[in-house]
């Protein structure tokens, strides 16, 4: 009997102690996160980039999501299937999804979305994206041999999704999670054309819903009470910040502003100081390059192309100037990318430093620049401090390894500006950065293909084509992987771009938010999230 009073005893006290302990959530449910840049639009159809992707998935949902693992989850699809021969799909739609207006998300808003981002008419940017998917009549349409009606997705009913595909992918669920595939309502963008998402008309369907937007300034986003998942969403607002300038983030975050940031490179060692606990550090499925335009001089000749490449010690600049765990490059999948297995190292990138600057000398002479006729071009990058940095140290190195025979200028412009300058070809080289649109190397690879809408190199090779779509009609994944080697072999040889670094994320959060953690993907769902008291 006393044994067991002391059971009891010990046992409410345990419970008492539980409810202390317990973190306790903040009155204000309300999260800054910092979006990186104002977005191009708020039209998934007319996006293409990470600061996009932020708003769009606080907008709007695809037909799967991921989990903080990046496991897919289902987001408007309860449930999905395939075919043994991968070319069919169904998706199975939850009936309690509805817009930010009330109305229901059916099938037919997804047919809709789709047809309307392969129609040549609408202009975007991952107008491609499909033809990745290998969706029924994807090219013909971009190619304007087919209307968008003939593409391969069909509303079976309200909430049942059919995907036709001309080849067996195996991953294509993967693919359903990327931000380009939301749904639209069909209705408001038939009456509103392009104006259907100006901030003041905008209807969503995810957690979140637009209140107001003030381009390079903030966006607020408030709880959307149709999402299907209301109940579990405890942010009842979301902040999302356009800030281009890491030092004014850095001081945002400092002075309680800003939930979660970034900081200057420069002040890496300091913020280990100050922020140890706060400071997190993850890998990205994401790779740092710098693309040639090979269309024009000089870097449609591709001993130029392969010269700067092997004069560039990527090296100096991840171990000298980033020192947040990133790898030197020498190809363009990240090697923790799904079959990216068989992908080697060139054989140059063994070479000694030394080895490498008198190749690439040789190979500008004999491309016809000397002392008395250096190489001029022209880098191109977003306006950045962190990417200002690394093309004075590309510059410097390049400067350093090849002499008087080099001269680069430098030029940044904004955000939508610079995608611009880079899809209408007017630039000579240009920074870039691609992630993951899904796991899987093809999300890297298909970048190259000659009709790729995300290509901004003007690269074209009908060998490099050919491996990709060898890669797709593979048996098994080991032979898709081979391809794919393949396929970055043809990119060393042909030199369409210079891999700098895999990256890495550095992120300060503060204590107080919980439910957010670095995701390889950055496919942040921002209805996780909640703030504790503080």
């Amino acid at each position: 009997m006393i044994k067991k009073v002391i059971y009891i005893i010990l046992l409410f006290a345990s419970v008492l102690f539980a409810f202390t302990i317990e973190e306790k959530l903040a009155k204000e449910q309300n999260f800054i996160y910092n979006a990186g840049a104002a977005p191009q639009s708020l039209d998934p159809a007319k996006v293409e980039g990470v600061p996009e992707g932020v708003f769009a998935r606080s907008l709007f949902e695809t037909l799967v999501i991921s989990d903080e693992n990046d496991k897919l989850i289902p987001g408007v699809a309860l449930t999905w299937n395939h075919s043994d021969d991968y070319k069919t799909w169904t998706f199975n739609l939850r009936k309690d999804a509805k817009w930010s207006n009330g109305d229901n998300v059916t099938a037919k808003d997804f047919v809709f979305a789709w047809r309307r981002l392969v129609d040549p008419k609408t202009a975007s940017p991952y107008a491609s994206f499909l033809t990745y998917m290998k969706l029924l009549n994807a090219s013909a349409i971009l190619n304007g041999q087919m209307s968008p009606e003939a593409l391969g997705v069909e509303a079976k009913d309200d909430y049942t999704l059919v995907l036709h595909l001309e080849d067996s992918v195996p991953f294509a669920d993967l693919l359903t999670e990327f931000y380009v595939l939301s749904p639209v309502p069909q209705k408001l963008v038939e009456k509103l054309g392009d104006a259907w998402s100006e901030p003041k008309n905008i209807v969503g369907n995810g957690a979140f819903k637009l209140d107001s937007l003030v381009l390079n300034e903030e966006a607020k986003l408030s709880k959307n009470p149709y999402y299907w998942d209301v109940k579990k969403v405890l942010l009842d607002k979301l902040t999302l910040l356009q800030i281009q300038n890491s030092s004014v983030a850095y001081t945002r975050y400092r002075s309680g502003k800003l939930d979660v940031g970034e900081f200057p490179l420069e002040l890496l060692d300091s913020v280990h100081k100050d922020y140890a606990q706060e400071l997190n550090i993850g890998p990205v499925l994401c790779t740092y390059f710098y693309e040639f335009n090979v269309k024009n001089p000089p870097f449609d000749n591709i001993k130029v192309r392969q010269a700067l490449s092997m004069a560039l010690d990527r090296n100096i600049i991840t171990d000298k100037i980033l020192r947040q765990g990133q790898i030197p490059a020498f190809v363009f999948s990240p090697p923790a990318i799904n079959a990216a297995e068989f992908i080697s190292l060139p054989q140059w990138s063994k070479w000694d430093d030394n080895k490498r600057h008198k190749e690439a000398i040789k190979l500008l002479n004999e491309a016809g620049y000397n002392k008395d006729n250096p190489l001029n071009f022209t880098l191109l990058y977003n306006t950045n401090e962190d990417h200002k940095k690394l093309a004075i140290a590309a510059s410097s190195i390049w400067k350093q390894n090849l002499g008087s025979i080099i001269n680069i200028k430098l030029q940044n412009q904004e955000w939508k500006t610079f995608l611009s300058t880079r899809h209408l070809g007017q630039h000579q080289m240009a920074r870039a950065g691609w992630c993951s649109d899904y796991d899987e190397a093809s999300s890297f690879l298909n970048t190259f293909l000659s009709d790729s809408s995300n290509n901004t190199s003007g690269f074209k090779n009908v060998q490099y084509d050919k491996a990709i779509k060898q890669a797709y009609k593979a048996k098994t994944e080991e032979q898709r992987a081979r391809f794919y080697a393949q396929a970055e072999e043809i990119l060393d040889q042909e030199v369409p771009l210079i891999p700098v670094y895999f990256y890495t994320k550095s992120q300060l959060v503060k204590p107080y938010v919980k439910g957010f953690k670095i995701k390889p993907s950055q496919n942040y769902y921002f209805k996780d999230v909640y703030i504790l008291e503080h």
